[in-house]
């Protein structure tokens, strides 16, 4: 592959949610505040919402490294469960111990244990769901309902809610009113800019232990920005595919052609053609940067 052949530890544009690689873009700065304030707070519900890419999982496990005592976190990156699935989600990842025939009024009684003995023992539960617009919206109320133990200063638990925007649609559902009502605090991803985009790609082949300065070239960076679209997950794929095919081609720089032919070969970003004033002024900028070449061959002996 193509390590060697750029001088990098590791690939730099994988699609897990790896926390080395986090880059504290603005929004998601902006979307972590929010949560760390609302759950200092003791705050009951909080929702991030964000389209597809746009970082939700790696914000979700930036939020779970972030969460020391006295949090115990339960991490349930799966949420399309039956209400009683769903307390036995629960229960398995607080470390509740229980019989599987347990009856669900069993387990409900189990859990409000649990939670009113880390209250006395100064803790603070958080229930943290990736992928929420998939629950089913009885389970929702399943949760609202868990979310009514509190006793007269606190609530027992908190929870957060990660989804895509279908979340938002769910919510409005009249039969699950009162648990939208709960949610004190909201935020939504936001794509990220040019200048994002650009801060992204270096700091992501800086963990990488990149040495060569501007790898990628700036038009390179704003061709990345416009088929992607500001998506993190796509800038990643884009950048991926633009470094394979900077590598088969023996080159080491990644200039406009690389990150165009890798947006044709994804499904995503294969259909989109370039404006017309930005056809323009890339060829401009080619020409420029020639000028530029030819003058300093020119110039130097």
């Amino acid at each position: 592959m193509y390590l060697e052949h750029f001088g990098l530890t590791e690939f730099p544009f994988g699609l897990t949610p790896d926390t080395q690689f986090y880059f504290d873009l603005p929004s998601h700065r902006e979307a972590l505040n929010i949560l760390l304030i609302a759950l200092h707070n003791g705050e009951g519900f909080i929702k991030i919402t964000g389209d597809i890419g746009t970082g939700k999982t790696m914000l979700c496990r930036k939020l779970l490294n972030q969460l020391q005592a006295p949090f115990v976190t339960a991490y349930i990156p799966n949420p399309h469960l039956t209400p009683a699935g769903l307390r036995m989600a629960i229960a398995d990842e607080l470390g509740i111990s229980y019989t599987r025939n347990a009856g669900q009024s069993r387990m409900l009684q189990q859990i409000n244990q649990f939670l009113l003995n880390a209250a006395a023992n100064l803790q603070k539960p958080v229930l943290i769901f990736d992928e929420a617009q998939a629950m089913p919206v009885e389970t929702l109320e399943a949760l609202r309902l868990l979310s009514n133990l509190e006793t007269e200063k606190q609530k027992l638990l908190q929870i957060v809610l990660f989804g895509q925007p279908e979340l938002d649609v769910l919510l409005q559902k009249k039969s699950i009113r009162q648990l939208r009502q709960r949610i004190s605090f909201s935020y939504t991803l936001k794509p990220l800019s040019s200048q994002d985009v650009n801060a992204y790609v270096k700091h992501r082949l800086m963990i990488a232990n990149l040495t060569t300065a501007n790898l990628f070239s700036p038009i390179a960076n704003k061709a990345l920005h416009f088929y992607s679209k500001g998506i993190p997950r796509l800038v990643n794929i884009l950048s991926h595919k633009a470094l394979l095919s900077a590598y088969g081609k023996g080159l080491n720089k990644i200039g406009f052609k690389q990150v165009q032919l890798a947006a044709q070969d994804t499904e995503d970003t294969a259909n989109r053609r370039l404006p017309f004033e930005c056809r323009k002024s890339i060829l401009f900028f080619l020409l420029f940067s020639i000028s530029l070449m030819i003058i300093k061959h020119k110039v130097l002996p």
